[in-house]
């Protein structure tokens, strides 16, 4: 017969873990649709606050400032332990939220925007160095799927309900709603953040150098995105060429060896990952952009169409996982080769869907559906790939990597589809045409992508030993 507490098997929501769980989900989640409803709103914003050729500034200001967020708050952790840490992570993105929703210029929405980018980096650290040190390992990996998890009800309701609400009441209050979600969540978390150790402070430096390069790394990427939106202006052009001068070392040390010639490997999967996210999170942007300014769609049939490819994304990464556990993984680059293929077929749909003079609408949806179905073939293969190019133990680096990736590559993306907007402004080509330039520019980037998933191949059917050497 089977003890009671045999029989009891532990849970993410029992009672010693219950309320962290519903907390960190809740802070999770409303991450999630601040980064998922302002994409709805941004067109919006930009035409009530007037900038229109900074609407890329929305997006990099946030996705930057997270990477920095991120670096910064992993260090303090180290040094001052998580309770504090969680506690200032918490105030640093709701001084974001409030600056943005009240703000009544673009530069200060700006600001806004990289205190919450800010934020929400530095509570996502906390929250994955909570799942770490509170549950056993038993629990560990069901506490991380509900943190993707988390991400799929935002992603499927957050475009709407943003697009209603700025529609019928204000913008501003989609940054503002959010609020007594993070009240609640910071409730329920602090109790247990307060009795959890604090790490050994390491004497290492790589955390220092990782930190500067991060710094570095976001005020190249901002001067070189400011000198594009300045173009044809020669201080634009000197500011750009600055910026990636800045930019280059930072960004050596921060992604792989090897990345930027496309090695075999970690480098080649990494590289593929950072051109098809930037593809995709871009277009999804600037479609909406489209759709408000171009075709004239309310903010929340906008949002809605968003939310197809949402939906998509969730079926593709369902089926990947039927896949996956038919025929053991073998299949997993044949599946970014497909879901890249899918992404390239969308965005080529879309162009043609926004550059027609009648309406396009059907295709737009049929093709964020399309494009959607791709990045959820390509995005969780590619990560479970990198991790196969990994001794143990530097499973956490590499996941970091691919963090790091992830913002960095949407972020650029983002920003230089903004610099394009703001030329075709400056020389009177139109809305149209700037959004056609964006997305072609995103077209070329999945082409790229496409043709550098080749290169994701073990050498001599071994993979790699390790992390290169200028990770640091």
């Amino acid at each position: 017969m089977t003890s009671t507490s045999e029989a009891i098997k532990p849970s993410i929501f029992g009672a010693p873990y219950r309320a962290l769980t519903i907390g960190i989900i809740l802070a999770i989640s409303t991450v999630a649709f601040e980064g998922l409803a302002i994409t709805t709103v941004a067109p919006t914003i930009a035409q009530e606050l007037e900038g229109l050729h900074l609407y890329g500034w929305i997006f990099s200001a946030f996705l930057l400032n997270q990477i920095i967020g991120t670096i910064v708050m992993g260090k303090r952790i180290d040094k001052h332990g998580v309770f504090k840490s969680m506690i200032l992570s918490f105030v640093i993105f709701v001084i974001g939220i409030l600056v943005a929703a009240l703000s009544s210029h673009m530069f200060i929405l700006i600001i806004g925007r990289a205190l919450q980018g800010f934020g929400a980096g530095a509570l996502i650290t906390c929250v994955y160095y909570s799942a770490a040190v509170h549950y056993p390992d038993a629990l560990r990996t069901k506490i991380l799927a509900s943190f993707s998890m988390a991400f799929v009800l935002p992603a499927l309701i957050g475009p709407y309900i943003a697009g209603y609400v700025a529609a019928h009441v204000s913008w501003r209050f989609v940054f503002l709603m959010v609020l007594p979600i993070i009240v609640l969540a910071l409730l329920l978390t602090l109790p247990t953040f307060r009795t959890l150790p604090s790490p050994r402070p390491s004497s290492s430096s790589k955390q220092n150098y990782k930190e500067v390069h991060a710094i570095l790394l976001a005020i190249g990427t901002g001067a070189l995105l400011t000198g594009l939106g300045w173009i044809p202006d020669w201080k634009g052009i000197l500011l750009a060429m600055i910026g990636v001068l800045i930019m280059m070392k930072p960004l050596r040390k921060l992604l792989p060896e090897g990345t930027f010639s496309v090695a075999a490997g970690l480098p080649a999967t990494i590289a593929t990952r950072g051109m098809y996210v930037a593809c995709y999170f871009a277009t999804e942007s600037f479609v909406v952009l489209a759709l408000v300014e171009v075709k004239g769609l309310s903010e929340d049939l906008a949002g809605l169409i968003v939310a197809a490819g949402a939906l998509s994304w969730s079926g593709a990464a369902w089926l990947l996982s039927v896949l996956d556990a038919r025929d053991d993984g073998k299949g997993r680059k044949v599946r970014i080769h497909v879901g890249v293929s899918f992404i390239i077929a969308g965005v080529a749909l879309v162009i043609a869907a926004i550059a027609s003079t009648g309406g396009g609408i059907v295709i737009a949806v049929i093709s964020q559906i399309i494009i959607g179905f791709g990045a959820g073939l390509a995005n969780p293969t590619t990560a479970a790939i990198a991790l196969q190019y990994t001794k143990a133990g530097e499973e956490g680096e590499v996941s970091a990597i691919l963090q790091f990736i992830d913002s960095f590559s949407i972020g650029l993306s983002i920003g230089i589809s903004g610099a394009l907007v703001a030329i075709s402004d400056t020389f009177d080509w139109g809305i149209t045409t700037g959004i056609v330039m964006v997305l072609s520019l995103q077209l070329l980037f999945a082409v790229v992508s496409f043709i550098t998933s080749f290169r994701i191949t073990k050498k001599n059917g071994v993979a790699p030993t390790g992390i290169p050497h200028n990770m640091s």
